[in-house]
C-alpha cells in the first residue's frame, strides 16, 4: 500500500463565514458524514505562508526571534511569510521574506516540504525552502514594524537546533518541520534529491 495523503471532499449542506479578518477569515460548514449525519465543522481560512530554512556555508541555520502573542512568547523562527495574492509564486515570496526579514539573498533553491499546519482546525498550507549560497542583498533594509520591531536575528549551527527541538525547547512549527526535513534529506539521498523550487503545489496552486 502506497502511504499518500489524497484529495477527497465530503457534501456541504452550507457555509456561514461568521468573521473576516484583515488576512484570515472563520468559515463554519455543515459537513455530512459517512452515516448520513450533518454537523458543524468551524475553521480558519488561510491564504497560505512559505518558510525558508536558510543554510550558509558553515552548517548555520539563519533564525530569528520574535515575540507571538497568542502563545506569549518569544519563539526562534526561520523566515517566514504569507502568500500576500492568491496565486502567487511561492518561491518568489520566499525570496520576498528572506529579504524582507534577514536582508539576504539566496543563489539555491530547493523544496524541503509542504505541511498543512493544523488541519483540523485552519487549512493553512506551507512550502518550507531551503535556502543555499547565501549573501548580503542589496537595498535599503525593509522598514520594521510591529512585532518586527524587536526582532532578532542569529545563525544557530544545525546540531544546535536539532537538539533544540528534541528538548522540548523550540517550539515554532516551520523551524521544526524544516529542521527536520533537512536533516532526513540528508539522511535520504542528500539535499540534491529534494524537489525543485518550482515544483508543483497542489494545496496552493501558482503561476510559473
Amino acid at each position: 500500500m502506497t502511504i499518500k495523503d489524497t484529495p477527497e471532499e465530503w457534501e456541504t449542506r452550507a457555509t456561514e463565514i461568521p468573521f473576516r479578518g484583515n488576512k484570515t477569515s472563520v468559515r463554519t460548514d455543515e459537513v455530512v458524514m459517512p452515516d448520513g449525519t450533518v454537523v458543524r465543522r468551524d475553521y480558519q481560512v488561510h491564504p497560505g505562508s512559505v518558510a525558508v530554512l536558510a543554510l550558509d556555508e558553515q552548517d548555520r541555520v539563519l533564525v530569528l526571534r520574535q515575540y507571538r502573542h497568542p502563545v506569549r512568547h518569544k519563539l526562534w523562527e526561520i523566515p517566514a511569510g504569507l502568500l500576500d495574492v492568491p496565486g502567487e509564486n511561492p518561491l518568489h515570496a520566499a525570496q520576498r521574506e528572506l529579504y524582507e526579514e534577514a536582508h539576504v539573498k539566496a543563489e539555491s533553491w530547493r523544496v524541503l516540504t509542504d505541511v498543512y499546519t493544523t488541519p483540523g482546525g485552519c487549512d493553512e498550507a506551507v512550502r518550507v525552502f531551503l535556502a543555499r549560497d547565501l549573501s548580503e542583498a542589496e537595498g535599503e533594509r525593509f522598514t520594521a514594524e510591529h512585532e518586527e520591531i524587536d526582532l532578532e536575528l542569529d545563525r544557530v549551527p544545525l546540531d544546535e537546533l536539532v537538539r533544540g527541538v528534541l528538548a522540548g525547547e523550540l517550539h515554532n512549527n516551520c523551524l521544526v518541520v524544516g529542521v527536520l526535513s533537512l536533516v532526513a534529506a540528508r539522511q535520504s539521498g542528500g539535499v540534491e534529491q529534494l524537489r525543485p523550487a518550482e515544483a508543483p503545489w497542489p494545496a496552493r496552486p501558482f503561476d510559473a
